[in-house]
């Protein structure tokens, strides 16, 4: 009966894309909400109001950095499962590690915006990009492996998966070394291969 069980479980594609859009929009809407404004006890002028908003520099930058990762990651997910005929009890599992590694960016986005100059705040960060690609990868080719892939889906496109998965996370550990010269280095690198993979998809195709 357990056998049986496991062979009907998680079959499924459209509620965990369901689960998915809910998980995404909630850790999307905690960034924006975990933000912490200035008090209006601590602002007598317009001058003092600007000064406050610069200090936040840091909270907006994290803001942007975990906008767009989410962004992409949720992009990546759809793909994936737009090319999945069907799902399994492994493969539901899988993406549920997935969504795991999602709903911990809002605590890691608030550690950096918190210790943005300390390395080891940054590196936490980019290990929550690194296990969700790790994730995405994992599912792929165990669907891959497993016969669950539509069979309208070319070797290009299966290939096509994989290699950006890979490419943009061989660029997001290079981003992250990039901490041993300067925090700010290693973001703003990280930044432009987000807006790469996010808006500019021509340069983005010669990538991966």
């Amino acid at each position: 009966m357990a056998t049986l069980y496991n062979a009907i479980q998680g079959r499924s594609l459209e509620r965990m894309a369901a689960l998915s859009d809910g998980i995404f929009a909630v850790a999307m809407t905690l960034l924006v909400l975990d933000i912490h404004i200035p008090s209006a006890e601590a602002v007598h002028s317009e001058a003092e109001l600007c000064r406050a908003l610069t200090a936040m520099a840091p909270q907006w930058i994290a803001y942007l950095m975990s906008f767009l990762t989410l962004g992409i990651f949720w992009a990546g997910q759809q793909t994936q499962l737009n090319h999945i005929r069907e799902g399994s009890r492994d493969l539901t599992w899988i993406h549920l590690g997935f969504l795991f590694t999602i709903t911990m960016l809002p605590l890691s986005t608030r550690l950096l915006a918190e210790f943005i100059t300390y390395r080891t705040a940054l590196l936490l960060y980019w290990l929550n990009i690194l296990l969700p690609g790790v994730m995405l990868y994992w599912s792929w080719t165990h669907a891959t492996h497993r016969g669950l892939i539509k069979d309208e889906a070319t070797v290009e496109v299966r290939d096509a998966i994989c290699r950006r998965v890979l490419i943009a996370q061989s660029l997001y550990a290079f981003g992250a070394l990039l901490c041993v010269v300067s925090n700010y280095a290693s973001i703003g690198f990280i930044v432009l291969v987000q807006l790469n993979y996010a808006i500019a998809p021509r340069f983005g195709k010669k990538l991966g």
